[in-house]
């Protein structure tokens, strides 16, 4: 009761066997004792087999998890149970009634469940069909396969849309803060100003430039959210380019550092610098490392309570790599969180009421693995967290 491996067949039978072979010069010597070994059974028994070669339908060996072939594979009744190796024929033997045993249930039970048959002329109109054909057991598979797939296109649809709701509420809060500052400095000098005179009246000059800074760094703000979420957005690390050269990133962070001089200054806080004057020059992205550092300072700041502290430090950790870290006096973050912080819609409870939105950090882990670098947080030894990065060395 050979089938062929593209056809259903019509049968009683209620055991059904795979044999699936290779194309192998090797292994049709062992294929065809298997068969001959089948043919006898065949005058006892009755059952189903249909050969199948793996290289043209390798789906079925992939769902039957096959390691090695020749294998037969039993496929029905279920479940399904595979037989493989150069012991075939023996473990057949030892299967044989089992198999035999859970075919005679299996017809037995389809019996008394079968439908009376109608009658038509005093003919009955009864008939019976393979229990599984390869075509049926294919097209199963396949749609299996398809929910499985989509299943996961629409976790993913559903994970983007949660994204996309979650960031739309997050810049809505985030945004309102710099905007409303930046539009209270530009009303302030606007309606200071005589178009006639060409100056600006009622205001002194410090003042002025105050409000005309503030303006410029509240808009620094907006625009750096916007270009880490647009960065954040992005499929995976593999499209996340990098431009490294030499760099000194004690410079850089100097830089960075008077930038928020203002703010630092407004919170008196304290801040210890550790940052060793022959600290070697790293192989980077200034720009990029520059997003990493402000995002880390700033939230350094963000976190830390009025007259609390900073703590800055910098290590040549080996002839090949340097350490740079950046610590706060402010709350921490539990141990059980230290990893999550990075993922890019993961935010602290205690966080949900605080300006910043949460994907800062995802953004400086993309940015330091484009590096092959590393970052991670730790306990501050001021109390609070204590962000590290390692970057590579420039080699000389």
């Amino acid at each position: 009761m050979q089938a062929e491996a593209n056809q259903p067949v019509e049968s009683e039978v209620s055991l059904q066997l795979f044999l699936f072979v290779d194309d192998r010069p090797k292994s049709r010597q062992e294929v065809q004792q298997v068969k001959s070994y089948l043919d006898k059974l065949q005058t006892e028994y009755r059952f189903e087999l249909q050969v199948v070669d793996v290289g043209q339908k390798p789906y079925l060996a992939e769902h039957y998890k096959l390691v090695a072939t020749p294998a037969l594979v039993k496929v029905y009744p279920e479940p399904s149970q595979t037989i493989a190796g150069s012991n075939i024929i023996n473990e057949l033997k030892t299967w044989w009634p089992h198999w035999q045993a859970a075919a005679d249930a299996s017809s037995r039970l389809e019996t008394e469940l079968e439908p009376q048959p109608e009658v038509e002329n005093g003919h009955s109109t009864s008939s019976k069909s393979s229990i599984r054909s390869l075509a049926l057991s294919t097209e199963l598979i396949q749609l299996s396969d398809e929910i499985f797939r989509l299943k996961q296109e629409k976790e993913k649809l559903t994970e983007q849309l949660l994204f996309k709701d979650r960031v739309i509420g997050m810049l809505a809060h985030d945004l309102r803060n710099p905007l409303t500052a930046a539009s209270i400095a530009i009303e302030t000098l606007q309606s200071n100003y005589n178009v006639s005179s060409g100056a600006f009246e009622r205001l002194k000059p410090s003042l002025t430039a105050s409000l005309f800074k503030q303006a410029r760094t509240q808009v620094k703000t907006i625009d750096r959210m916007i270009t880490d979420l647009l960065q954040v957005g992005r499929r995976s690390d593999s499209e996340f380019r990098i431009q490294p050269e030499k760099m000194e990133i004690a410079k850089l962070f100097q830089e960075v550092f008077d930038e928020f001089r203002d703010r630092i200054a407004s919170k008196s806080l304290v801040v210890e610098k550790d940052i060793p004057k022959d600290l070697p020059a790293v192989y980077a992205d200034p720009d990029r490392i520059r997003q990493v550092l402000v995002n880390l300072l700033d939230n350094a700041i963000k976190y830390t309570p009025s007259s609390g502290s900073l703590i800055i430090s910098g290590l040549h950790r080996t002839t090949q790599k340097v350490q740079f870290s950046i610590g706060d006096s402010g709350p921490g973050i539990p141990e059980e969180n230290r990893e999550r912080i990075f993922e890019n819609r993961y935010r602290l409870e205690r966080d949900e009421d605080v300006d910043g939105y949460g994907i800062g950090l995802c953004l400086c882990q993309r940015i330091i693995r484009a590096h092959y670098g590393q970052i991670w947080v730790d306990d501050s030894p001021i109390g609070g967290a204590w962000f590290h990065l390692i970057l590579p060395v420039y080699p000389k």
